[in-house]
């Protein structure tokens, strides 16, 4: 699929359990297009506690690299606490490193300058387990780039408007 025809792509995936899984929401955005102006402009406007970040890999900050398609990262849950901030961009930016590698691996996405991956990413403060959030954001990003890539299963998304009136979430105790 041509970078072009990916512009404003969007997935979502979750991986692993809690505290230690991961949510993570992907743009996709074209060098260049109104969608890679606003995810770019996000680097300017950083907030106490949400910092977003070039995802970058190296064994040192010296040796940092970015990983190719750029990807920007930015965390949905306030990280003020140093715990919570090294598992969000130490254990979560390498996973979505891995993430988008898989998929370049994959032959989903091209490593190119021409793509932008924008990936919202939401760490548990209570996380506790480095290993398990890297894994999980390396299978929530590999996720959620194979639904921008190749859409939404159809038979899924018919079942939940059929399924509307009984839908629940883990957030909403109400009725």
């Amino acid at each position: 699929m041509t970078v072009d025809a990916l512009d404003g792509r969007i997935g979502e995936g979750w991986s692993g359990e809690a505290p230690n899984g991961s949510h993570v929401n992907v743009v996709l955005a074209r060098r260049g297009s109104p969608t890679a102006a606003a995810a770019v402009s996000m680097l300017a406007h950083p907030t106490p506690g949400h910092t977003p970040v070039l995802v970058c890999v190296g064994p040192t900050q010296a040796e940092y690299e970015p990983v190719w398609p750029p990807t920007l990262m930015m965390n949905k849950a306030t990280a003020t606490d140093p715990a919570h901030q090294t598992m969000t961009w130490g254990a979560a930016q390498l996973g979505i490193a891995q993430g988008v590698l898989d998929a370049v691996a994959d032959g989903l996405v091209e490593a190119t300058g021409d793509l932008l991956v924008l990936v919202a990413v939401w760490v548990d403060p209570a996380a506790d387990d480095e290993t398990a959030v890297r894994e999980a954001n390396r299978a929530a990003t590999r996720k959620a780039l194979g639904v921008c890539v190749d859409g939404r299963d159809a038979t899924a998304a018919a079942t939940l408007v059929e399924r509307r009136d009984s839908l629940r979430n883990p957030f909403y105790s109400g009725h």
